[in-house]
């Protein structure tokens, strides 16, 4: 295998879902970017963050909306690489059962609706799909356990997808982020005493950055991971093993 070519990804299209804000999407969008990829992005804003405005073909989708995946994949010629980032959370919140349903119909149902919707372009390419789990598929949260129980569930769909289309030669993994510096944990970062926790569980003494995420999908999608499905990789600085 050659070394300099392992990351290179001219010529191939790679779909980032829920990518419009400042985030692990849109970081992992901008990696595959960088690697030469043609990349687009969806989010539920009528446009994305202003920083990604032009760089991306971009579509207003809604992952809860079957027509809007369904006009999205007839739109689509082809497709490599489909990560799965849409995901929505409220700490504190998450007891209520509408919301609660909510979040699983995004996170979870959101991950499975994508993934359906593109299995014939992925079964042409031969592609890959990276769905984003979380360091709580693991172990309970009190405070999200909406979002905790729809990633458990990713994860154990990533496996049982990549079972499933193992046949067709489509590889599907996913990554477990840890704490992650992003609009979406902007709520829980306001606390100093939940901000001062993390890091001091953490082995590698800090929260995370969208940026730290970028590699490890570029690796998934990867000629270096071509004999790896159904993996979760934990990318969360040690928080889980400590």
């Amino acid at each position: 295998m050659n070394p300099d070519s392992v990351f290179n990804f001219s010529s191939r299209n790679v779909l980032v879902v829920g990518a419009s804000r400042a985030g692990i999407g849109s970081a992992i969008a901008a990696s595959f970017k960088a690697g030469g990829a043609d990349v687009t992005i969806t989010g539920v804003e009528p446009e994305p963050a202003e920083a990604d405005r032009g760089r991306y073909r971009y579509m207003q989708i809604n992952v809860t909306d079957a027509s809007d995946i369904a006009d999205l994949a007839a739109e689509t010629d082809e497709l490599d690489v489909l990560v799965n980032c849409a995901a929505i959370t409220s700490r504190g919140e998450e007891m209520d059962p509408e919301f609660f349903g909510k979040v699983i119909d995004v996170n979870l149902e959101g991950t499975f609706r994508m993934s359906s919707a593109f299995l014939e372009h992925l079964k042409r390419s031969q592609g890959n799909v990276i769905n984003i789990a979380s360091m709580y598929a693991s172990f309970g949260s009190p405070m999200n356990p909406a979002y905790g129980a729809s990633k458990a569930a990713v994860r154990q769909l990533t496996k049982s997808l990549a079972m499933a289309w193992a046949q067709f030669n489509i590889r599907v993994n996913c990554i477990a982020p840890g704490f992650i510096i992003t609009e979406q944990s902007a709520k829980s970062r306001t606390n100093s005493s939940h901000v001062e926790a993390v890091n001091a569980r953490t082995p590698m003494g800090r929260w995370g950055a969208p940026e730290d995420l970028a590699g490890p999908a570029l690796f998934l999608a990867s000629p270096a991971a071509s004999f790896m499905t159904g993996t979760c990789l934990s990318v969360d600085g040690g928080y889980s093993v400590a």
